[in-house]
């Protein structure tokens, strides 16, 4: 299936925004430019009038323009890496290419090859989650990954000593990735499924749950994940402003979780939850 690149012309403050914005229209992958961004998504579920619509609500505050160009697959690795850099988290952590060099002095290496899927550690909130993962003891837990996009969390769990990681994704192009970037770290056996997670089979109960979605989604699913979270056990969330940090905290207090740590990058929030003995 051929992807649309819709390339936004738009201001610095309004980048940021218009992501989340883009997200919510299914948009699965965004690569910021000089210009603004270019966002990704499915040719099948791209939605011009939606989009038209954005437009026409920002227009005053965050006027924008774009051009809409179509991204056979075979292609898309070759325009990811003209602009994919490595990124450090911390000293602790790096994520590179397969055709960039190792860097010995980082404890963690990953390597990341996306097919159209989010997660590279680029993104504030991938960012945000891989901190937050770095600061947890992970040996011999479970973990469950919900939208895991390139898989680059689950990784991260593994390599910090997680006993095994479940990974699951609505999107085909990245329950594919995943499972690639899972073997490129010498993971060939960890499990990664596509759908959602009132609708998948076998769901262990975790140690740990990561899911660094959207405000919408995680204001619906929050309930499910603590379905599947052990006392005591830990919910890490991202994927949202920080204006939405109270919808996000008053869903997971009311599934009886409590406020462990909040963290911020340039307005996006990471939020980590515990739940009880």
């Amino acid at each position: 299936m051929d992807f649309l690149a819709v390339n936004i012309t738009c201001s610095d403050e309004a980048v940021e925004i218009l992501m989340a914005e883009l997200a919510e229209l299914g948009f699965t992958s965004m690569q910021e430019t000089n210009l603004g961004f270019t966002a990704y998504v499915e040719e099948a579920y791209f939605n011009k009038e939606a989009l038209d619509q954005l437009r026409g609500r920002y227009d005053e505050l965050l006027p924008f323009d774009y051009k809409i160009e179509t991204v056979e697959r075979e292609n898309w690795n070759e325009e990811w890496e003209k602009n994919f850099s490595p990124i450090a988290v911390g000293k602790q952590c790096r994520v590179r290419a397969t055709f960039h060099e190792p860097d010995p002095s980082f404890d963690i290496e990953i390597v990341i090859t996306p097919k159209m899927s989010f997660g590279t550690g680029h993104h504030q909130t991938t960012y945000l989650m891989m901190q937050q993962v770095l600061n947890l003891d992970l040996a011999d837990c479970l973990v469950t990954d919900v939208g895991c996009g390139t898989g680059i969390l689950g990784i991260l769990a593994l390599r910090l000593g997680a006993k095994s990681v479940f990974s699951f994704d609505i999107d085909d192009w990245a329950v594919e990735n995943a499972r690639e970037n899972f073997n490129l770290n010498g993971f060939e056996h960890a499990r990664v499924e596509k759908g959602q997670i009132s609708a998948l089979q076998d769901v262990p109960e975790s140690d740990i749950v990561l899911a660094n979605i959207n405000r919408n989604v995680l204001i619906s699913e929050i309930p499910s994940y603590c379905q599947y979270l052990k006392k005591p056990g830990f919910l890490i969330l991202s994927g949202f402003y920080s204006h939405d940090v109270d919808a996000i905290s008053n869903v997971a207090l009311d599934a009886g979780l409590a406020l462990e740590t909040k963290a911020e990058k340039d307005n996006w929030d990471c939020l980590v939850f515990t739940s009880g003995s």
